[in-house]
Protein backbone atom coordinates (compact mmCIF):
# COMPACT_ATOMS: atom_id res chain seq x y z
CA UNK A 1 0.00 0.00 0.00
CA UNK A 2 1.13 3.63 -1.14
CA UNK A 3 2.94 5.12 2.46
CA UNK A 4 1.71 8.82 2.43
CA UNK A 5 1.36 10.90 5.29
CA UNK A 6 -1.97 10.32 7.33
CA UNK A 7 -3.08 13.83 6.35
CA UNK A 8 -2.38 14.26 2.99
CA UNK A 9 -4.57 10.43 2.55
CA UNK A 10 -7.01 12.30 4.72
CA UNK A 11 -7.18 15.31 2.39
CA UNK A 12 -7.71 13.17 -0.58
CA UNK A 13 -10.27 11.17 1.06
CA UNK A 14 -12.02 13.69 2.18
CA UNK A 15 -12.28 15.93 -0.91
CA UNK A 16 -14.54 12.66 -2.30
CA UNK A 17 -17.61 12.89 0.18
CA UNK A 18 -16.73 9.16 0.64
CA UNK A 19 -14.89 9.11 3.62
CA UNK A 20 -15.93 11.75 6.75
CA UNK A 21 -13.27 13.16 8.68
CA UNK A 22 -14.39 11.27 12.07
CA UNK A 23 -14.07 8.33 10.28
CA UNK A 24 -10.69 8.70 8.83
CA UNK A 25 -9.43 9.79 12.31
CA UNK A 26 -11.04 6.90 13.79
CA UNK A 27 -9.65 4.39 11.10
CA UNK A 28 -5.99 6.35 11.49
CA UNK A 29 -5.91 5.27 15.39
CA UNK A 30 -6.52 1.72 14.67
CA UNK A 31 -4.27 1.89 11.94
CA UNK A 32 -1.47 2.83 14.97
CA UNK A 33 -2.67 0.78 17.15
CA UNK A 34 -2.64 -2.53 14.64
CA UNK A 35 0.61 -1.25 12.86
CA UNK A 36 -1.53 -0.86 9.58
CA UNK A 37 -1.98 2.20 7.04
CA UNK A 38 -5.29 3.84 7.60
CA UNK A 39 -6.61 2.20 3.86
CA UNK A 40 -6.60 -1.08 4.87
CA UNK A 41 -8.46 -0.47 7.93
CA UNK A 42 -11.45 1.73 5.75
CA UNK A 43 -11.45 -1.32 3.19
CA UNK A 44 -11.76 -4.12 5.96
CA UNK A 45 -14.50 -2.23 7.74
CA UNK A 46 -16.42 -2.02 4.05
CA UNK A 47 -16.42 2.06 4.05
CA UNK A 48 -14.03 2.32 1.02
CA UNK A 49 -13.00 -0.43 -1.95
CA UNK A 50 -9.85 -0.68 -2.89
CA UNK A 51 -10.24 -0.23 -6.29
CA UNK A 52 -12.39 3.10 -5.68
CA UNK A 53 -9.19 4.34 -3.76
CA UNK A 54 -6.83 3.88 -6.29
CA UNK A 55 -8.79 5.59 -8.78
CA UNK A 56 -9.22 8.50 -6.70
CA UNK A 57 -5.22 8.47 -5.31
CA UNK A 58 -4.35 8.68 -9.40
CA UNK A 59 -6.25 12.19 -9.83
CA UNK A 60 -4.93 13.45 -6.79
CA UNK A 61 -1.69 12.41 -7.57
CA UNK A 62 -2.04 13.43 -11.43
CA UNK A 63 -0.92 10.43 -13.08
CA UNK A 64 -2.18 7.21 -14.60
CA UNK A 65 -2.82 4.54 -13.24
CA UNK A 66 -2.29 0.78 -15.21
CA UNK A 67 -3.42 -2.95 -14.57
CA UNK A 68 -0.76 -5.23 -15.25
CA UNK A 69 -2.74 -8.04 -16.39
CA UNK A 70 -4.75 -6.13 -18.48
CA UNK A 71 -1.63 -4.78 -20.66
CA UNK A 72 1.32 -6.90 -23.06
CA UNK A 73 4.13 -6.72 -21.01
CA UNK A 74 7.34 -6.82 -22.61
CA UNK A 75 9.53 -9.62 -20.98
CA UNK A 76 13.04 -7.87 -22.22
CA UNK A 77 12.06 -4.68 -20.75
CA UNK A 78 10.88 -6.28 -17.46
CA UNK A 79 14.07 -7.98 -16.79
CA UNK A 80 16.22 -5.05 -17.49
CA UNK A 81 15.62 -4.20 -13.80
CA UNK A 82 16.46 -7.68 -11.43
CA UNK A 83 13.69 -9.31 -9.57
CA UNK A 84 15.36 -8.28 -6.07
CA UNK A 85 15.23 -4.76 -6.64
CA UNK A 86 12.03 -4.78 -8.74
CA UNK A 87 10.56 -6.03 -5.29
CA UNK A 88 12.25 -3.90 -3.23
CA UNK A 89 11.39 -0.38 -4.40
CA UNK A 90 7.72 -1.97 -5.77
CA UNK A 91 7.76 -1.18 -9.36
CA UNK A 92 7.99 -2.97 -12.42
CA UNK A 93 8.88 -2.25 -16.02
CA UNK A 94 6.34 -3.01 -18.45
CA UNK A 95 7.12 -1.61 -21.93
CA UNK A 96 9.09 0.92 -23.97
CA UNK A 97 7.80 4.14 -26.06
CA UNK A 98 8.73 5.33 -29.30
CA UNK A 99 10.88 7.68 -27.85
CA UNK A 100 12.90 5.47 -26.18
CA UNK A 101 11.23 6.32 -22.42
CA UNK A 102 9.94 3.34 -20.39
CA UNK A 103 6.31 2.51 -18.43
CA UNK A 104 6.71 1.67 -14.73
CA UNK A 105 4.02 0.42 -12.50
CA UNK A 106 4.50 1.47 -9.07
CA UNK A 107 2.84 1.54 -5.62
CA UNK A 108 4.28 4.85 -5.03
CA UNK A 109 4.64 6.90 -8.23
CA UNK A 110 5.47 10.35 -6.69
CA UNK A 111 8.65 8.42 -5.22
CA UNK A 112 10.81 10.62 -6.78
CA UNK A 113 14.47 8.56 -5.82
CA UNK A 114 13.24 6.13 -7.15
CA UNK A 115 12.05 7.31 -10.31
CA UNK A 116 15.70 9.13 -10.90
CA UNK A 117 17.51 5.77 -9.86
CA UNK A 118 15.69 4.04 -12.59
CA UNK A 119 16.03 6.74 -15.03
CA UNK A 120 19.85 6.55 -14.70
CA UNK A 121 20.12 2.69 -14.44
CA UNK A 122 18.45 2.68 -17.82
CA UNK A 123 20.23 5.66 -19.27
CA UNK A 124 16.57 6.74 -20.24
CA UNK A 125 13.54 8.59 -18.82
CA UNK A 126 10.86 6.73 -16.61
CA UNK A 127 7.02 7.73 -16.70
CA UNK A 128 5.42 6.52 -13.76
CA UNK A 129 1.99 4.45 -13.57
CA UNK A 130 0.19 3.95 -10.30
CA UNK A 131 -0.53 0.30 -9.23
CA UNK A 132 -2.25 -2.17 -7.00
CA UNK A 133 0.00 -3.97 -4.12
CA UNK A 134 -2.15 -7.01 -5.74
CA UNK A 135 -1.21 -5.90 -9.49
CA UNK A 136 2.47 -5.46 -8.60
CA UNK A 137 2.68 -8.83 -6.45
CA UNK A 138 0.81 -10.86 -10.03
CA UNK A 139 3.02 -8.98 -12.00
CA UNK A 140 6.38 -10.12 -10.33
CA UNK A 141 5.28 -13.82 -10.93
CA UNK A 142 6.54 -12.52 -14.34
CA UNK A 143 9.93 -12.72 -13.28
CA UNK A 144 9.10 -16.58 -12.09
CA UNK A 145 7.69 -17.69 -15.17
CA UNK A 146 10.73 -17.17 -17.03
CA UNK A 147 13.13 -17.99 -14.48
CA UNK A 148 11.54 -21.40 -14.16
CA UNK A 149 11.86 -22.09 -18.01
CA UNK A 150 14.90 -24.39 -17.18
CA UNK A 151 13.79 -25.68 -13.94
CA UNK A 152 13.87 -28.90 -14.87
CA UNK A 153 17.10 -29.05 -16.39
CA UNK A 154 18.22 -27.14 -13.02
CA UNK A 155 17.09 -30.24 -10.73
CA UNK A 156 18.15 -32.93 -13.17
CA UNK A 157 21.95 -31.42 -12.74
CA UNK A 158 21.32 -31.47 -9.35
CA UNK A 159 20.58 -35.22 -9.33
CA UNK A 160 23.12 -35.85 -11.35
CA UNK A 161 25.11 -34.51 -8.45
CA UNK A 162 23.82 -35.94 -6.18
CA UNK A 163 24.33 -39.42 -7.62
CA UNK A 164 27.62 -38.34 -7.51
CA UNK A 165 28.05 -37.75 -3.90
CA UNK A 166 30.51 -39.57 -2.06
CA UNK A 167 27.92 -38.93 0.93
CA UNK A 168 27.49 -42.17 3.46
CA UNK A 169 24.41 -41.79 5.24
CA UNK A 170 21.09 -40.30 4.90
CA UNK A 171 21.97 -36.97 7.23
CA UNK A 172 24.91 -36.63 5.41
CA UNK A 173 23.31 -36.33 2.13
CA UNK A 174 20.85 -34.30 3.23
CA UNK A 175 23.53 -31.67 4.18
CA UNK A 176 24.87 -31.85 0.80
CA UNK A 177 24.84 -29.34 -1.77
CA UNK A 178 22.51 -30.76 -4.54
CA UNK A 179 19.86 -32.15 -2.27
CA UNK A 180 19.86 -29.00 -0.75
CA UNK A 181 19.52 -26.86 -3.91
CA UNK A 182 16.95 -29.45 -5.00
CA UNK A 183 14.11 -28.78 -2.03
CA UNK A 184 15.34 -25.25 -2.54
CA UNK A 185 14.50 -25.16 -6.13
CA UNK A 186 11.31 -26.71 -5.75
CA UNK A 187 10.27 -24.83 -2.80
CA UNK A 188 11.45 -20.95 -5.31
CA UNK A 189 9.47 -23.02 -8.15
CA UNK A 190 6.35 -23.86 -6.40
CA UNK A 191 6.14 -19.81 -4.66
CA UNK A 192 6.87 -18.53 -8.48
CA UNK A 193 3.99 -20.27 -9.37
CA UNK A 194 1.97 -19.18 -7.18
CA UNK A 195 1.25 -23.12 -5.49
CA UNK A 196 -0.09 -23.26 -1.86
CA UNK A 197 1.42 -26.78 -1.50
CA UNK A 198 3.74 -28.88 -2.78
CA UNK A 199 3.19 -32.94 -2.85
CA UNK A 200 5.63 -35.06 -3.15
CA UNK A 201 4.20 -38.50 -4.00
CA UNK A 202 5.93 -41.89 -3.66
CA UNK A 203 5.76 -44.28 -5.81
CA UNK A 204 7.48 -47.81 -6.30
CA UNK A 205 10.18 -46.63 -8.79
CA UNK A 206 10.16 -42.65 -8.64
CA UNK A 207 8.82 -39.48 -6.57
CA UNK A 208 6.29 -37.45 -8.39
CA UNK A 209 5.91 -33.71 -7.38
CA UNK A 210 3.21 -31.87 -7.68
CA UNK A 211 1.43 -28.44 -7.04
CA UNK A 212 -1.63 -27.13 -5.75
CA UNK A 213 -2.19 -23.90 -7.80
CA UNK A 214 -5.32 -22.29 -7.29
CA UNK A 215 -6.98 -25.38 -6.01
CA UNK A 216 -5.77 -27.92 -8.79
CA UNK A 217 -3.04 -30.14 -8.88
CA UNK A 218 -0.19 -30.25 -11.17
CA UNK A 219 1.97 -32.48 -11.68
CA UNK A 220 5.37 -30.48 -12.07
CA UNK A 221 9.04 -33.07 -12.24
CA UNK A 222 9.62 -36.47 -11.43
CA UNK A 223 12.33 -37.32 -9.33
CA UNK A 224 14.22 -40.80 -9.02
CA UNK A 225 13.46 -42.99 -5.78
CA UNK A 226 17.33 -42.95 -5.34
CA UNK A 227 17.39 -39.18 -3.45
CA UNK A 228 13.69 -39.83 -1.83
CA UNK A 229 15.88 -40.54 1.68
CA UNK A 230 17.76 -37.40 1.26
CA UNK A 231 14.95 -35.07 0.11
CA UNK A 232 13.00 -36.11 3.28
CA UNK A 233 15.54 -36.06 5.61
CA UNK A 234 16.12 -32.74 4.01
CA UNK A 235 12.51 -31.50 4.81
CA UNK A 236 12.77 -32.93 8.45
CA UNK A 237 15.67 -31.34 9.34
CA UNK A 238 14.40 -27.73 8.12
CA UNK A 239 11.33 -28.09 10.18
CA UNK A 240 13.13 -29.79 13.46
CA UNK A 241 11.61 -33.36 12.56
CA UNK A 242 12.98 -36.66 13.64
CA UNK A 243 15.28 -38.45 10.96
CA UNK A 244 15.36 -41.89 12.08
CA UNK A 245 11.59 -41.49 12.90
CA UNK A 246 9.82 -43.38 9.59
CA UNK A 247 6.89 -45.28 10.77
CA UNK A 248 4.84 -42.16 12.40
CA UNK A 249 3.34 -39.23 10.96
CA UNK A 250 5.46 -36.07 12.13
CA UNK A 251 3.97 -32.09 11.76
CA UNK A 252 6.39 -29.45 12.35
CA UNK A 253 7.10 -25.91 10.44
CA UNK A 254 9.62 -23.36 9.30
CA UNK A 255 10.52 -20.02 8.06
CA UNK A 256 11.57 -19.31 4.26
CA UNK A 257 13.07 -16.27 3.32
CA UNK A 258 12.09 -15.55 -0.41
CA UNK A 259 13.39 -12.21 -2.25
CA UNK A 260 10.92 -9.68 -0.26
CA UNK A 261 9.13 -11.69 2.21
CA UNK A 262 9.14 -14.35 4.74
CA UNK A 263 6.97 -17.47 3.91
CA UNK A 264 5.25 -19.98 6.81
CA UNK A 265 6.05 -23.66 5.31
CA UNK A 266 3.63 -26.03 7.23
CA UNK A 267 5.23 -29.65 6.88
CA UNK A 268 3.60 -32.94 6.65
CA UNK A 269 5.67 -36.18 6.66
CA UNK A 270 3.17 -39.33 6.39
CA UNK A 271 4.22 -43.29 6.20
CA UNK A 272 2.98 -44.62 2.80
CA UNK A 273 3.29 -47.92 1.43
CA UNK A 274 6.27 -46.74 -0.60
CA UNK A 275 8.20 -44.50 1.58
CA UNK A 276 7.89 -41.61 3.35
CA UNK A 277 5.61 -38.78 1.64
CA UNK A 278 5.88 -35.36 2.65
CA UNK A 279 3.77 -32.13 1.60
CA UNK A 280 4.18 -28.97 2.20
CA UNK A 281 2.10 -25.86 2.46
CA UNK A 282 3.44 -22.29 1.85
CA UNK A 283 1.65 -19.55 3.48
CA UNK A 284 2.74 -16.43 3.14
CA UNK A 285 2.89 -14.59 6.40
CA UNK A 286 2.61 -11.02 5.70
CA UNK A 287 -0.71 -11.67 4.21
CA UNK A 288 -2.97 -9.09 5.24
CA UNK A 289 -6.59 -10.23 5.92
CA UNK A 290 -8.68 -9.55 2.67
CA UNK A 291 -12.20 -7.32 3.41
CA UNK A 292 -15.11 -9.27 2.38
CA UNK A 293 -15.63 -7.17 -0.85
CA UNK A 294 -12.21 -8.53 -1.33
CA UNK A 295 -13.10 -12.24 -0.17
CA UNK A 296 -15.75 -11.94 -2.64
CA UNK A 297 -19.15 -11.29 -1.05
CA UNK A 298 -21.79 -9.35 -2.82
CA UNK A 299 -24.52 -7.22 -0.51
CA UNK A 300 -26.62 -10.06 0.76
CA UNK A 301 -23.76 -12.22 2.33
CA UNK A 302 -22.22 -9.46 3.31
CA UNK A 303 -25.45 -7.79 4.94
CA UNK A 304 -25.89 -11.27 6.91
CA UNK A 305 -22.23 -11.21 8.10
CA UNK A 306 -22.02 -8.30 9.09
CA UNK A 307 -25.31 -8.45 11.35
CA UNK A 308 -24.65 -11.78 12.59
CA UNK A 309 -21.12 -10.40 13.88
CA UNK A 310 -22.62 -6.95 15.32
CA UNK A 311 -23.83 -8.83 18.20
CA UNK A 312 -21.80 -9.53 21.55
CA UNK A 313 -22.81 -12.98 21.74
CA UNK A 314 -24.46 -16.08 19.97
CA UNK A 315 -22.00 -17.99 17.04
CA UNK A 316 -20.89 -17.55 13.63
CA UNK A 317 -20.42 -20.34 11.72
CA UNK A 318 -18.18 -20.60 8.40
CA UNK A 319 -18.86 -23.72 6.74
CA UNK A 320 -17.14 -26.01 3.97
CA UNK A 321 -14.67 -28.49 3.35
CA UNK A 322 -10.79 -28.66 3.53
CA UNK A 323 -9.29 -26.21 1.81
CA UNK A 324 -12.20 -23.83 1.08
CA UNK A 325 -10.96 -20.78 2.47
CA UNK A 326 -12.80 -20.97 5.77
CA UNK A 327 -9.98 -19.64 7.84
CA UNK A 328 -8.92 -16.69 5.59
CA UNK A 329 -12.83 -15.82 5.89
CA UNK A 330 -13.08 -16.31 10.06
CA UNK A 331 -9.43 -13.77 9.89
CA UNK A 332 -11.07 -11.45 7.85
CA UNK A 333 -14.37 -11.03 10.71
CA UNK A 334 -11.75 -10.84 13.35
CA UNK A 335 -10.04 -7.99 11.63
CA UNK A 336 -13.30 -6.39 11.25
CA UNK A 337 -13.81 -7.24 15.38
CA UNK A 338 -10.28 -6.44 16.27
CA UNK A 339 -10.74 -3.40 18.64
CA UNK A 340 -9.21 -2.07 21.64
CA UNK A 341 -12.25 -2.53 23.85
CA UNK A 342 -12.26 -6.32 22.50
CA UNK A 343 -10.36 -9.22 24.39
CA UNK A 344 -10.08 -11.98 20.84
CA UNK A 345 -8.81 -15.23 21.94
CA UNK A 346 -8.34 -17.88 19.44
CA UNK A 347 -7.73 -22.00 19.47
CA UNK A 348 -6.13 -22.52 16.12
CA UNK A 349 -4.80 -25.56 14.38
CA UNK A 350 -1.93 -24.26 13.19
CA UNK A 351 -1.90 -20.84 13.53
CA UNK A 352 -1.67 -19.62 10.07
CA UNK A 353 -1.26 -16.13 10.20
CA UNK A 354 -0.02 -13.94 13.24
CA UNK A 355 -2.67 -11.39 13.98
CA UNK A 356 -1.92 -8.24 15.81
CA UNK A 357 -3.60 -7.58 19.29
CA UNK A 358 -5.71 -11.48 18.95
CA UNK A 359 -4.29 -14.12 21.88
CA UNK A 360 -3.81 -17.14 19.40
CA UNK A 361 -3.04 -20.31 20.79
CA UNK A 362 -1.45 -23.82 19.27
CA UNK A 363 -3.67 -26.43 19.56
CA UNK A 364 -0.93 -29.12 20.80
CA UNK A 365 -1.95 -33.09 21.98
CA UNK A 366 1.49 -33.56 23.42
CA UNK A 367 0.77 -30.69 25.60
CA UNK A 368 -2.88 -31.37 26.49
CA UNK A 369 -4.03 -28.56 24.52
CA UNK A 370 -6.68 -29.49 22.68
CA UNK A 371 -9.93 -27.29 21.54
CA UNK A 372 -12.05 -28.57 23.56
CA UNK A 373 -9.11 -28.01 26.21
CA UNK A 374 -8.12 -24.81 24.76
CA UNK A 375 -11.63 -23.53 24.85
CA UNK A 376 -11.89 -24.13 28.60
CA UNK A 377 -8.73 -22.36 29.54
CA UNK A 378 -9.64 -19.46 27.14
CA UNK A 379 -13.09 -18.72 29.25
CA UNK A 380 -10.79 -18.68 32.38
CA UNK A 381 -8.82 -15.41 30.12
CA UNK A 382 -11.89 -13.08 30.40
CA UNK A 383 -12.68 -12.65 26.28
CA UNK A 384 -14.84 -11.06 24.77
CA UNK A 385 -14.56 -12.97 21.56
CA UNK A 386 -13.80 -16.79 20.69
CA UNK A 387 -12.15 -17.99 17.55
CA UNK A 388 -12.21 -21.78 17.60
CA UNK A 389 -10.16 -23.14 14.48
CA UNK A 390 -12.80 -26.26 13.99
CA UNK A 391 -15.60 -27.54 16.18
CA UNK A 392 -14.55 -31.34 15.41
CA UNK A 393 -16.47 -33.28 18.13
CA UNK A 394 -19.05 -33.15 20.80
CA UNK A 395 -17.17 -31.80 23.85
CA UNK A 396 -15.70 -29.21 21.32
CA UNK A 397 -19.67 -28.00 20.19
CA UNK A 398 -20.64 -28.47 24.11
CA UNK A 399 -18.07 -26.01 25.05
CA UNK A 400 -18.30 -23.27 22.00
CA UNK A 401 -21.67 -23.43 22.46
CA UNK A 402 -22.43 -23.05 26.34
CA UNK A 403 -19.50 -20.02 25.58
CA UNK A 404 -21.76 -18.62 23.14
CA UNK A 405 -25.30 -18.65 25.26
CA UNK A 406 -23.27 -17.21 28.44
CA UNK A 407 -21.73 -13.63 26.83
CA UNK A 408 -19.42 -14.57 23.83
CA UNK A 409 -19.12 -14.29 20.23
CA UNK A 410 -17.79 -17.43 18.80
CA UNK A 411 -16.15 -17.60 15.95
CA UNK A 412 -15.33 -21.29 14.18
CA UNK A 413 -15.64 -22.93 11.50
CA UNK A 414 -17.20 -26.69 10.63
CA UNK A 415 -17.27 -29.32 8.15
CA UNK A 416 -20.39 -29.23 5.95
CA UNK A 417 -21.59 -28.72 2.19
CA UNK A 418 -24.14 -25.94 2.72
CA UNK A 419 -24.95 -23.80 5.27
CA UNK A 420 -28.74 -25.27 5.89
CA UNK A 421 -26.65 -28.71 6.86
CA UNK A 422 -24.57 -27.19 10.10
CA UNK A 423 -27.77 -27.16 11.74
CA UNK A 424 -28.13 -30.75 11.91
CA UNK A 425 -24.29 -31.47 12.19
CA UNK A 426 -24.14 -29.67 15.82
CA UNK A 427 -27.45 -31.96 16.46
CA UNK A 428 -25.55 -34.85 16.10
CA UNK A 429 -22.59 -33.50 17.77
CA UNK A 430 -25.33 -33.79 20.73
CA UNK A 431 -26.44 -30.35 21.28
CA UNK A 432 -29.66 -29.75 21.68
CA UNK A 433 -32.08 -28.53 19.31
CA UNK A 434 -33.12 -25.88 21.04
CA UNK A 435 -29.97 -25.03 22.18
CA UNK A 436 -28.73 -24.46 18.42
CA UNK A 437 -31.74 -22.72 17.77
CA UNK A 438 -30.85 -20.17 20.59
CA UNK A 439 -27.04 -19.76 19.70
CA UNK A 440 -26.67 -19.28 16.02
CA UNK A 441 -26.60 -15.80 15.09
CA UNK A 442 -25.57 -16.46 10.97
CA UNK A 443 -24.02 -19.73 9.16
CA UNK A 444 -21.89 -18.81 6.25
CA UNK A 445 -20.68 -21.50 3.90
CA UNK A 446 -18.10 -21.50 0.68
CA UNK A 447 -16.81 -22.96 -1.69
CA UNK A 448 -13.17 -21.32 -3.91
CA UNK A 449 -13.34 -21.07 -7.42
CA UNK A 450 -10.29 -20.28 -9.73
CA UNK A 451 -10.82 -16.68 -11.53
CA UNK A 452 -10.36 -15.88 -15.33
CA UNK A 453 -7.41 -14.28 -15.89
CA UNK A 454 -8.27 -10.80 -17.47
CA UNK A 455 -5.51 -10.75 -19.77
CA UNK A 456 -6.95 -13.23 -22.13
CA UNK A 457 -10.68 -12.69 -21.14
CA UNK A 458 -12.89 -13.49 -23.71
CA UNK A 459 -17.03 -13.17 -23.72
CA UNK A 460 -19.50 -15.92 -25.31
CA UNK A 461 -23.16 -16.75 -25.38
CA UNK A 462 -24.37 -19.95 -23.55
CA UNK A 463 -25.34 -22.66 -25.73
CA UNK A 464 -28.41 -24.80 -25.09
CA UNK A 465 -26.15 -27.71 -22.90
CA UNK A 466 -24.78 -25.02 -20.98
CA UNK A 467 -28.23 -23.87 -20.36
CA UNK A 468 -29.80 -27.25 -19.95
CA UNK A 469 -27.06 -28.19 -17.22
CA UNK A 470 -27.75 -24.89 -15.15
CA UNK A 471 -31.56 -25.46 -15.46
CA UNK A 472 -30.86 -29.32 -14.01
CA UNK A 473 -28.85 -27.88 -11.00
CA UNK A 474 -31.54 -25.37 -10.03
CA UNK A 475 -34.01 -28.40 -10.11
CA UNK A 476 -31.43 -30.51 -7.83
CA UNK A 477 -31.58 -27.61 -5.17
CA UNK A 478 -34.90 -28.11 -4.73
CA UNK A 479 -35.43 -24.32 -6.90
CA UNK A 480 -37.84 -23.94 -9.72
CA UNK A 481 -35.65 -22.84 -12.98
CA UNK A 482 -38.28 -20.35 -14.57
CA UNK A 483 -37.72 -18.51 -11.54
CA UNK A 484 -33.83 -18.05 -11.98
CA UNK A 485 -32.92 -15.73 -14.48
CA UNK A 486 -30.50 -17.71 -16.69
CA UNK A 487 -27.39 -15.73 -17.92
CA UNK A 488 -27.25 -14.44 -21.48
CA UNK A 489 -23.46 -13.81 -21.58
CA UNK A 490 -20.77 -15.79 -20.18
CA UNK A 491 -16.85 -15.60 -20.03
CA UNK A 492 -13.83 -17.58 -20.35
CA UNK A 493 -10.08 -17.18 -20.61
CA UNK A 494 -8.38 -18.04 -23.56
CA UNK A 495 -5.11 -19.21 -21.77
CA UNK A 496 -2.20 -17.61 -22.13
CA UNK A 497 1.99 -17.56 -21.02
CA UNK A 498 0.99 -15.66 -17.97
CA UNK A 499 -1.45 -18.48 -16.45
CA UNK A 500 0.42 -21.11 -18.22
CA UNK A 501 -2.55 -21.85 -20.89
CA UNK A 502 -5.04 -22.11 -17.95
CA UNK A 503 -7.03 -19.34 -18.78
CA UNK A 504 -7.41 -18.40 -15.12
CA UNK A 505 -5.47 -16.95 -12.03
CA UNK A 506 -5.95 -16.64 -8.46
CA UNK A 507 -9.28 -17.55 -6.97
CA UNK A 508 -12.55 -15.86 -5.74
CA UNK A 509 -15.41 -17.38 -3.22
CA UNK A 510 -18.76 -18.42 -3.40
CA UNK A 511 -21.33 -17.79 -0.65
CA UNK A 512 -24.40 -18.95 0.75
CA UNK A 513 -24.98 -16.89 4.44
CA UNK A 514 -28.19 -18.25 5.99
CA UNK A 515 -29.60 -15.64 8.69
CA UNK A 516 -31.13 -16.94 11.19
CA UNK A 517 -34.49 -15.49 11.37
CA UNK A 518 -37.39 -16.42 14.27
CA UNK A 519 -39.24 -18.47 11.60
CA UNK A 520 -35.89 -20.87 11.03
CA UNK A 521 -35.18 -20.70 15.10
CA UNK A 522 -38.60 -22.16 15.75
CA UNK A 523 -38.91 -24.28 12.70
CA UNK A 524 -35.22 -25.90 14.42
CA UNK A 525 -37.01 -26.97 17.59
CA UNK A 526 -40.38 -28.06 16.13
CA UNK A 527 -40.90 -32.21 15.82
CA UNK A 528 -41.21 -32.08 12.10
CA UNK A 529 -37.70 -30.40 11.42
CA UNK A 530 -36.15 -31.41 8.36
CA UNK A 531 -33.23 -30.73 6.27
CA UNK A 532 -35.03 -29.83 3.40
CA UNK A 533 -38.04 -27.71 5.04
CA UNK A 534 -34.83 -25.81 6.62
CA UNK A 535 -33.49 -24.89 3.35
CA UNK A 536 -36.98 -23.95 1.52
CA UNK A 537 -37.46 -21.34 4.91
CA UNK A 538 -34.06 -20.21 4.33
CA UNK A 539 -34.37 -19.67 0.73
CA UNK A 540 -37.86 -17.77 1.60
CA UNK A 541 -36.41 -15.76 3.78
CA UNK A 542 -33.79 -14.26 1.28
CA UNK A 543 -30.92 -17.12 1.52
CA UNK A 544 -29.14 -16.72 -1.99
CA UNK A 545 -27.59 -20.52 -2.77
CA UNK A 546 -24.07 -20.90 -3.67
CA UNK A 547 -24.87 -22.34 -6.84
CA UNK A 548 -26.99 -19.02 -7.84
CA UNK A 549 -23.88 -16.72 -6.74
CA UNK A 550 -21.84 -18.90 -9.14
CA UNK A 551 -24.17 -17.88 -11.65
CA UNK A 552 -23.92 -14.14 -10.31
CA UNK A 553 -19.91 -14.27 -10.42
CA UNK A 554 -19.80 -15.77 -13.97
CA UNK A 555 -22.02 -13.24 -15.76
CA UNK A 556 -19.99 -10.60 -14.06
CA UNK A 557 -16.67 -12.33 -15.73
CA UNK A 558 -15.18 -13.51 -12.65
CA UNK A 559 -15.42 -17.24 -13.15
CA UNK A 560 -16.79 -19.77 -15.40
CA UNK A 561 -19.69 -21.78 -15.59
CA UNK A 562 -17.06 -25.09 -15.54
CA UNK A 563 -16.03 -23.92 -12.23
CA UNK A 564 -19.24 -23.66 -10.78
CA UNK A 565 -19.75 -26.84 -11.61
CA UNK A 566 -16.69 -28.02 -10.32
CA UNK A 567 -17.18 -27.06 -6.84
CA UNK A 568 -20.69 -27.12 -6.83
CA UNK A 569 -21.32 -30.85 -7.68
CA UNK A 570 -18.21 -31.73 -5.34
Amino acid sequence: MISLPPERLKQILLQTGVVSAEAFDAAAEEATRRDQNPIDVLISRGILSEDYFYRVLGKALNVESVRLTEVSMDENVLRLIPDAIARARRVILFGKNADGSYNAAMENPTDLETINFLALRLGAPVHPYLATDRDLNRGYSRYGAKETQDFKEIIEEQIRESLRSQARGVEEAAQEVPIVAIVDNLIRYGLSSRASDIHFDVLETEVLVRFRVDGVLREIISLPKSVHSAVVARIKILSGLRIDEHARPQDGRFKYAVADREVDVRVSVLPTFYGEKPELRLLDAAQKPLSFEELGMFDDAKAALREGISKSYGMVLVCGPTGSGKTTTLYSVMNVLNRPEVNIVTVEDPIEYDMKFVNQVQVNPVAGITFASGLRSILRQDPDIMMVGEIRDADTAGIAVQSALTGHLVLSSLHTNDSPTAVPRLMDMQVKPFLVSAVLNVILSQRLVRRIHVGCIESYEPDEKEIMSIRNQIREIGMDPDEIKLPKRLYRGKGCDTDNGTGYEGRVALFEAMAMSEEIRKFIIDPGFSLDGLRRLARKGGMVTMFEDGLRKAELGLTTLEEIFRVVRE
